[in-house]
C-alpha cells in the first residue's frame, strides 16, 4: 500500500443529513477485565445494520487493560480493530500472529469460526483504540476465516486544502480508496481530524446507515452539537446526499462510519452472530467439539 499522502478531490454535499439521536456509550468490561465504553450495543443493531457493535477503549492505567482478551471464539461477522495508541498482539487458531501498533488496523473475517487472543504488550502507558463489528451476509457467514494487519503507514490518507486529515480505513472518500472494500455491506470507515473552524463534507448513499463518534473535542452537524465521547446517529433521508461536519473553536477528531444494511435476521449469542437460533446452536456445538480450530 502507498505510504504517501494522496491528492484528494473535493466532495460536494447539497443537503446534509441531520442528527437523529445522540448516544452516550455504556462503561463495561470485556475479555479478562479490560475497561471500555460500548458505544454501539445490541439495541442499536437493527437501526445501524450492518454494524453490530462499537467499543471504545482508552486507558492510562495498565491495570485496566493488561489482562487483555485471552482466547475467545468468533463466528459470522468481521472485526475491525483500530489502535490509536499502544500495541496489541493477535494470535489465532489458524496459526496467524501479528502485532498491531500505534495507528494500525486489523481487519478480521471470522467467517465459519476462529479462536483468537488480543493481548496488550506494553507494561506502561496509554492504550487507546476502537473495535467495530461488521455483520456478514447470510451467504458468507461460514466463509473461510481471513485477516490482515495494516500498519499506520499503509493506510491511505489525505489532507484537504484547509488542513483536515483523513485516514481511509474502508470505502472511499474524496477520490481516495480505503484499505479494505466489501461489495455487499460497502462499509465506509474514516478517521477525520478537523482543525478548529473547519468543515468536512462526505457524500453518503441515502439508503446507507451512518453514524459518527467524536473522540476528541466537539463537532456540529446541522446545528446539533456532538460532544466528545458521543455518537451521533445520522438520519436517513432520501433528499440528503451526505453529511457536513463542522469543528468549532477547538480541533476535533471523529470516526465517520456508514454501510449498506443487510436487512437480514440477526441471531446473536455472545461472540456468535448468525441468522437463526438453529445456526447459533450449531456454532456452540462446533465450538464445544473443537471444530473451530480444525483446518
Amino acid at each position: 500500500m502507498p505510504t504517501e499522502l494522496h491528492e484528494a478531490t473535493a466532495e460536494h454535499v447539497t443537503q446534509s443529513r441531520a442528527v437523529e439521536r445522540l448516544v452516550a456509550g455504556q462503561a463495561t468490561s470485556d475479555g479478562a477485565g479490560v475497561k471500555l465504553t460500548r458505544v454501539l450495543a445490541q439495541p442499536l443493531q437493527r437501526r445501524l445494520d450492518p454494524f453490530l457493535m462499537l467499543d471504545a477503549f482508552g486507558n492510562e492505567n495498565p491495570d485496566d487493560y493488561l489482562a487483555g482478551f485471552p482466547d475467545h471464539p468468533h463466528r459470522g461477522f468481521e472485526t475491525v480493530t483500530y489502535m490509536i495508541a499502544g500495541r496489541m498482539r493477535h494470535r489465532d487458531s489458524a496459526g496467524h500472529e501479528g502485532l498491531l501498533e500505534n495507528g494500525g488496523v486489523q481487519w478480521m473475517t471470522a467467517g465459519r469460526g476462529v479462536i483468537h487472543s488480543e493481548m496488550p504488550e506494553q507494561e506502561e502507558g496509554v492504550m487507546e483504540g476502537f473495535q467495530l463489528w461488521l455483520n456478514l451476509p447470510a451467504r458468507d457467514k461460514l466463509c473461510e476465516p481471513w485477516y490482515r494487519d495494516f500498519a499506520a503507514a499503509e493506510l491511505p490518507r489525505f489532507t484537504t486544502a484547509d488542513g483536515i486529515e483523513v485516514r481511509v480505513i474502508a470505502g472511499a472518500s474524496h477520490g481516495i480508496a480505503g484499505a479494505v472494500t466489501r461489495d455487499t455491506t460497502a462499509p465506509l470507515y474514516l478517521d477525520v481530524h478537523l482543525p478548529a473552524g473547519t468543515r468536512f463534507a462526505q457524500t453518503l448513499p441515502p439508503a446507507h446507515n451512518a453514524f459518527l463518534y467524536v473522540y476528541r473535542g466537539e463537532v456540529a452537524v446541522g446545528g446539533t452539537a456532538v460532544a466528545e465521547q458521543r455518537m451521533a446517529i445520522l438520519a436517513n433521508a432520501p433528499q440528503a446526499d451526505g453529511v457536513v461536519v463542522e469543528a468549532g473553536a477547538a480541533p476535533a477528531r471523529m470516526l465517520l462510519i456508514a454501510g449498506r444494511p443487510l436487512n437480514e435476521p440477526i441471531a446473536q449469542y455472545g461472540p456468535f452472530v448468525m441468522n437463526t437460533q438453529d445456526e447459533i446452536h450449531a456454532a456452540l456445538a462446533d465450538y464445544r467439539d473443537g471444530r473451530f480450530a480444525a483446518r
